[in-house]
């Protein structure tokens, strides 16, 4: 099924300031609408206001960590069926398990391609269309 990208929220949480407008500039061309924070804490107020179909979160934050992140949007409620892509500089084995066990549904590394960003998109959200 073709995703209306058009009709997207996207949060993307990431302490990177340039990993944050690589993913904003990337998603704005495909017509997303996105929303950004710099960690955890700054991410819960904005999803409970702008309620994003999906959610990329980099694992390595300060102040709440995106396994922290992950876990408290998975158990909320309201949130738990949006989907949750762990971002990180690290492609490892126990970062991925970790990743599953709080709830995360798939784990990008970075740095990432346009494709993959929008492969983890329609990936997740056309679940959501369906």
């Amino acid at each position: 099924m073709e995703v209306n990208f058009e009709s997207l929220k996207v949060m993307v949480i990431d302490d990177s300031k340039t990993i944050r407008r690589t993913a904003e500039t990337l998603l704005r061309k495909v017509g997303c609408t996105v929303f950004t924070a710099v960690d955890g804490f700054d991410a819960l107020a904005k999803i409970a206001d702008n309620r994003p179909d999906i959610i990329f979160v980099d694992i390595m934050m300060p102040r709440l960590d995106g396994y922290q992140t992950c876990a408290l949007i998975k158990n909320n409620s309201e949130f738990k069926s949006t989907p949750v892509i762990m971002l990180s500089s690290k492609d490892g084995l126990f970062d991925k398990a970790k990743g599953r066990i709080v709830g995360s549904d798939q784990y990008l590394t970075k740095p990432f391609s346009k494709n993959e960003l929008l492969g983890a998109i329609e990936a997740h959200v056309s679940n959501l269309a369906a």
